[in-house]
């Protein structure tokens, strides 16, 4: 199924946000499972997700265009997963509105889309549903300011949307309880390089710095290793970019025109010279002694240093006084310390709290990645499907373990006494036969991502995360 994208001039009247469709939390077709030992699941065929944009071929650098979060292509391999966590840990708490404001993700969505910050929110409001709530700035009259805070898409060959800025923000809506792939939202056209022939098209999107092709440890990659759309199970995890997330307002600040994937920059600079290793990011005191010795790292360099890409740290707005000249229990990093039991919490106490309950992935043994034809099986160890597109069955016997990540797969998956089993982020197009798991099924729940399965699901004799 192609979807469509529609296009407005970024300073005359634009496009009304997309028609509501409250409490609907996740696209048509899309099967999320809850597990209990010994349930039955079955779902109904998956409707295709959707594709390429139309109508944004005639797109013109600064028109804003309305889209659905499944019609994006990142740019990006990976994601800080400790800042994902912290949005949706204060997303699905009640502490904003127990001290009368609005829940954080209206704000949040409601500046993505140039619009300031969230005005009305009705009862049952959803981030599916803009009609639900309002924002303080209504659509047609943005200013400046509030453009800048839009996220950008380079148009591709063939009208293809790449998103060069927002994959936190926008999967963090997609990871949302009332989000999703179908989640609405406007974005800022940065370039129309639509015409452009494939190889030319990444050219240039390595001149402008519009793409980041490094892994969560600093490795080369190619382009046809980048996720094909988003959902936090398509990236890997970068726990650097989370750290310079959270030193933000600490070591270094981020002002609108800051250079291209800034984060990236800095946290290859720290994976360097800090080692996490030695810290327990489990507990607040010692996730904050990190970031204690990485913005100080960062502060303590001289402005002209080049950090990395040819930018000084100047360039990457390094702060000239750690904390912005305050004391530690003050400013950011005072905010930052603030534990879960307070009425406002700091982001890294809703980061801990929402990664304890993620389940335990177990370490991989054999990955398979790319293209792939012809049966799997899996019959020690842990096998792990990572961006991969398989066709063919795949058969897991007694004692291994399969996870599947962010993985497209044509034909049946059947495990029988698997130790465990984890399919997230993926595409199903045959039966899925899971029986007598020995440890836990994960196929949704906090960080994975809701899956499509396009056939019958059946898990009986098991355990459930």
């Amino acid at each position: 199924m192609t979807g469509s994208a529609r296009v407005r001039p970024a300073r005359s009247a634009v496009a009304s946000r997309a028609p509501g469709r409250r409490g609907l939390a996740r696209g048509a077709g899309v099967l999320t499972c809850s597990l209990l030992i010994g349930q039955i699941l079955t779902g109904t065929p998956a409707a295709a997700q959707s594709g390429t944009a139309s109508g944004v071929t005639s797109a013109r650098a600064g028109d804003l265009i309305d889209v659905t979060l499944d019609q994006l292509r990142p740019t990006q391999p990976s994601l800080g997963y400790d800042q994902i966590f912290y949005k949706l840990g204060r997303y699905g708490s009640s502490k904003d509105e127990d001290r009368g404001k609005f829940n954080k993700r209206f704000d949040d969505w409601c500046e993505t889309n140039g619009q300031g910050v969230a005005a009305s929110v009705d009862a049952g409001a959803a981030l599916t549903d803009p009609s639900s709530f309002t924002c303080a700035i209504p659509v047609g009259q943005e200013t400046e300011d509030s453009l800048a805070q839009m996220k950008t898409v380079v148009v591709g060959p063939g009208g293809t949307l790449y998103l060069t800025d927002g994959h936190h923000s926008l999967t963090s809506f997609w990871e949302a309880a009332d989000g999703g792939p179908k989640t609405p939202i406007r974005l800022r056209v940065s370039a129309n390089l639509s015409r452009l022939s494939t190889a030319d098209f990444w050219k240039r999107m390595r001149a402008e710095n519009w793409v980041w092709l490094k892994d969560e440890k600093g490795d080369a990659i190619t382009v046809s290793q980048l996720p094909t759309r988003l959902g936090l199970s398509r990236f890997h995890d970068d726990p650097y970019r989370s750290l310079v997330y959270f030193t933000r307002g600490i070591g270094y600040e981020q002002a609108n025109g800051s250079a291209e994937f800034l984060e990236f920059l800095w946290g290859g600079w720290l994976r360097d010279r800090i080692d996490l290793s030695r810290y327990d990011l489990t507990s607040l005191s010692s996730s904050l002694d990190a970031v204690r010795d990485a913005s100080k790292a960062m502060t303590d360099l001289p402005g002209d240093t080049v950090v990395a890409g040819g930018r000084t740290a100047d360039e990457l707005g390094r702060l000239a006084e750690w904390n912005a000249g305050k004391k530690e229990t003050k400013g950011e990093f005072g905010d930052l310390s603030l534990p879960l039991s307070d009425s406002k919490p700091g982001k890294l106490a809703f980061a801990l709290d929402y990664r304890s309950r993620v389940p335990a992935t177990p370490a991989c043994t054999r990955t398979v990645t790319g293209q792939r034809a012809g049966a799997l099986l899996v019959t020690s160890g842990t096998t792990c499907l990572d961006n991969a597109r398989l066709t063919g069955v795949v058969l897991v016997t007694s004692g291994a373990s399969l996870v599947v990540r962010g993985s497209d797969i044509t034909g049946a998956v059947q495990t029988v006494g698997a130790d465990t089993v984890q399919i997230c982020g993926s595409s199903l197009t045959g039966a899925l036969s899971v029986v007598g798991t020995r440890s836990a099924v994960t196929l949704s729940g906090p960080g994975c991502t809701a899956n499509t399965f396009r056939g019958p699901v059946s898990v009986t004799g098991t355990k459930g995360a």
